[in-house]
C-alpha cells in the first residue's frame, strides 16, 4: 500500500467533500415533490394552485422562494415541497 503525501492527501479530501456537497444539494433538489391537495399542512393553510385572490400569489409572496425558476418554487410554510407561483395560501404576506 503506498503512502499519501500531504499534497496528494490534501486534493484527495476537496474533491471528496466538494462530491459530497454537491451530490447532497442535487439529491435535496429532485426530492422536492408538490404540494398535494389532500395534504394536512395544505388543507390547514387553504392552499390552492391557483390564486381567486387579486394581486395575491406565491409568486409575490414573502415566504415564496426568491431564487425559484419555472412555474413552481419552495416555500418556507410548506418545507421541503414545491407550490404552485399561481398559487395562494392563507399564509400570504406581500414581499417587500
Amino acid at each position: 500500500m503506498s503512502q499519501l503525501d500531504r499534497r496528494s492527501f490534501l486534493k484527495l479530501s476537496s474533491a471528496t467533500l466538494i462530491g459530497v456537497t454537491m451530490g447532497g444539494v442535487s439529491l435535496n433538489a429532485v426530492a422536492q415533490e408538490a404540494v398535494k391537495a389532500d395534504d394536512p399542512m395544505a388543507v390547514a393553510m387553504k392552499y390552492v394552485a391557483k390564486s381567486t385572490t387579486a394581486d395575491q400569489t406565491c409568486g409575490n409572496c414573502m415566504h415564496y422562494a426568491k431564487d425559484a425558476k419555472g412555474d413552481s418554487g419552495g416555500c418556507a410554510i410548506f418545507s421541503g415541497k414545491l407550490v404552485a407561483k399561481g398559487g395562494w395560501c392563507a399564509g400570504w404576506m406581500k414581499a417587500a
